[in-house]
């Protein structure tokens, strides 16, 4: 496969070329077994610890470029590769490995009174298209999904990511074909031209599916154009909310984490919600601690009067997603409140309650209608390694087919399979 940049009066036929390729290779890994998609996983895993220095170096180039157009730093860091992220990379393959293979796996099965017996069993999806943008990783997490669960990947990064890219995916196309599976089970779209995404979303002959990850142009764009079906998550603006049951230790600690362990995933909190009855014992030791690792508070009245630090908060930093070390502070009244704030602000994305009791905690719990939602954690496990997937292909917020992080399961479908012994309809 040739991924070298191509002219963009070239993008028609480039993606139509990827068409032919994807659909020539997709019955081969419907029907490989798990032996031989596992071996191409680990191989891959071995390639990209062994070649961590032509990574790092293809990085550099995405690096030095984003730099020069004045790239933001948090989306510099959604960008960068170093030693930690290439192994986390390679990990994750490792982990994807373990998971049972869910390709062939009977869902349900029952009789009928005819004596038929009608069975469901999970089949891949298809054809995969993801559109993306800055994160080189998603590069590996989603070819390495769509390999085990058995679809063809067809990656479209980003310009800012495109040296990254497509070093990754030369490794994982080599690991195929080193399991005896075609290379174009994964393929890189090899133009950095805007026309290749329009293209691909016209691609209703050959793709299946569309997975955009990236900021809401990108997530816009792909929703209101494409033909395919998406499989999308719009901002991702999570809370938090410190309830007055809160333990003050704990509460300190998990929004701390929450919004500043990495500013720049979609499950950092955006917003921090604070129980009127607690704002005067719990407030301040939860802001000082953010103050303190560098995070603009922009608040209420209620937060400016007790923090001298905080800048006024306004309408539209409710509806932010930052991406950065700021966050917007709300008072609430009590556990309802705070359902109705994420209720008219959130992106139904992910929401955590911290609070010692209970009852509280399954109310909000139950009434909150997020992709996720959690107790006593910090949003920052809104992720697919962290829920025992391996990785993950995206964050879904759709409400058909998948919410959450979407894994190896989430990317199969199935088929109904009905079996008789000569059995005739009256």
């Amino acid at each position: 496969m040739n991924v070298q940049t191509k002219p963009a009066e070239d993008a028609v036929a480039i993606v139509a070329e990827l068409g032919r390729r994807a659909k020539d290779a997709a019955a081969a890994l419907r029907n490989a077994s798990t032996g031989a998609k596992n071996r191409a996983l680990a191989e891959a895993a071995r390639l990209i610890r062994h070649e961590k220095a032509a990574i790092l170096a293809a990085n550099a180039k995405d690096i030095a470029a984003a730099q020069a157009a004045g790239m933001t730093t948090a989306l510099q860091d959604r960008l960068l590769l170093n030693d930690a992220r290439i192994e986390a990379m390679a990990k994750g393959l490792d982990d994807i490995v373990a998971l049972p293979d869910p390709v062939g796996a009977k869902i349900e099965e029952w009789t009928r009174p005819n004596g038929l017996v009608i069975s469901r069993v999970r089949v891949p999806i298809g054809i995969i298209g993801v559109i993306y943008e800055a994160r080189p990783n998603v590069t590996a997490d989603a070819g390495a999904l769509c390999i085990k669960s058995g679809n063809v990947v067809v990656l479209r990064g980003g310009s800012d990511s495109f040296h990254s890219s497509r070093a990754i995916v030369e490794l994982l196309r080599r690991a195929l074909a080193g399991a005896g599976l075609p290379e174009d089970c994964v393929q890189l779209v090899p133009t950095t031209d805007r026309a290749a995404v329009g293209e691909m979303l016209r691609a209703m002959d050959w793709l299946d599916l569309i997975v955009p990850r990236g900021g809401r142009s990108l997530i816009d764009r792909v929703t209101e154009e494409s033909r395919v079906p998406v499989l999308r998550h719009y901002d991702g603006i999570c809370h938090v909310y410190v309830d007055r049951d809160a333990d003050l230790a704990m509460a300190r600690d998990l929004v701390a984490n929450a919004k500043m362990r990495r500013v720049s995933v979609c499950g950092a909190a955006e917003t921090l919600l604070i129980d009127r009855a607690a704002l005067d014992t719990h407030l301040m030791p939860v802001l000082t601690k953010l103050h303190e690792l560098g995070c603009e508070v922009r608040g209420d009245g209620e937060v400016q009067k007790r923090d001298p630090k905080a800048l006024p908060a306004t309408e539209k930093d409710w509806r932010t997603e930052y991406l950065a070390p700021v966050i917007s502070v709300a008072t609430v009244e009590g556990v309802e409140g705070a359902i109705r704030h994420i209720a008219t602000y959130g992106s139904q994305h992910t929401e955590t309650i911290v609070t010692d009791n209970a009852a509280t905690a399954e109310r909000f719990l139950g009434e909150v209608d997020s992709a996720i939602v959690m107790h006593n954690a910090s949003t920052q496990f809104a992720d697919g390694a962290e829920f025992g997937l391996g990785a993950e292909i995206g964050i879904s917020t759709n409400r058909m087919h998948a919410r959450g992080p979407v894994g190896l399961v989430e990317l199969t479908t199935y088929k109904n399979i009905v079996r008789g012994k000569g059995t005739l309809r009256p």
